[in-house]
């Protein structure tokens, strides 16, 4: 069995607010168990406050666990060597107005390590596979928002990571550019990178997500693959080619000596951002 991209036990995480406050420890998340597996997209949603963002950062190694341990590739995410294998590009990036964008990406290069032609040829290909090598020579401080996370991506990718986290890499981004942002991770996936995704964009984790967990409260209330979780129970769907309309009310028995086939088959679904709402809406109700 291959080693999980990502491998979370038993992780859990208080803050302690400062003494004037007189509130007692904040517990962010609360005894999370997960696995992301290699080579796949992983969507990590979750209400604001549900304890995503500190989970992240606890498998970056940002933020130290109260109990439990993270994993990358089977190494502790506490461990520097851990993070080689990482890229990530933060909700907001910041970069240096002032430089290029074949200038960012030499500088995130640099500090990976990377010099001479191979950081000029790993430059020029994250530019192009991108899109934006026609803006390579333009100052980072002209770019749309659109620009500035595909160079943040170009970024994250410079020292070739096998896992990639990105967190809300679509925020505040128009239509045009969230559609070639999601087309760029489903690119990644086909290179055999493993995505850890955090997006209040459902419909876009919907359709690029082979699996999903959804957090309330610190506490992981859904998981599993995403096909599975938004198919609606107890509803089976024929789809029938070359079917004639008096034909679709006969019974099955009768399909496959009609001349008619099955092209699919499968439970109907439902709209990924319906199914959160309902999970999210019914872990509040328990808790109250």
């Amino acid at each position: 069995m291959s080693t999980p991209a990502i491998s979370i036990q038993n992780l859990t995480k208080e803050f302690t607010p400062p003494s004037v406050l007189k509130r007692g420890a904040i517990t962010a998340v609360r005894n999370l168990s997960l696995n992301v597996e290699a080579g796949h997209v992983y969507g990590l949603l979750g209400p604001n406050g549900s304890g995503k963002s500190t989970t992240m950062k606890v498998v970056l190694g940002l933020v130290t666990p109260t109990a439990g341990k993270t994993f990358i590739f089977g190494k502790d995410s506490r461990d520097v060597e851990s993070r080689e294998a990482v890229g990530f590009l933060p909700e907001n990036p910041y970069f240096y107005k002032f430089l290029t964008g074949e200038e960012t990406v030499h500088f995130y290069g640099k500090l990976c390590g990377i010099r001479g032609k191979m950081l000029n040829d790993r430059t020029r290909e994250l530019l192009a596979l991108v899109g934006l090598e026609d803006a390579a020579h333009r100052r980072v401080g002209g770019y749309s928002k659109g620009m500035l996370q595909r160079i943040g991506l170009a970024q994250a990718l410079v020292q070739d990571p096998r896992l990639l986290v990105l967190d809300e890499p679509t925020a505040g981004v128009d239509p045009a550019g969230s559609r070639e942002i999601c087309d760029l991770i489903l690119k990644f996936k086909a290179r055999g990178l493993t995505v850890l995704l955090c997006s209040h964009l459902l419909s876009q984790v919907q359709e690029i997500c082979d699996r999903i967990g959804i957090m309330h409260r610190g506490e992981l209330v859904r998981e599993g693959p995403l096909d599975q979780l938004i198919a609606i129970e107890n509803q089976t769907e024929l789809v029938l080619e070359n079917a004639s309309p008096e034909l679709l009310k006969e019974l099955r028995a009768k399909i496959a000596s009609s001349g008619a086939r099955v092209v699919g088959e499968g439970r109907p679904q439902q709209n990924l951002e319906r199914y959160f709402l309902e999970v999210t809406s019914d872990a509040k109700k328990s808790n109250q």
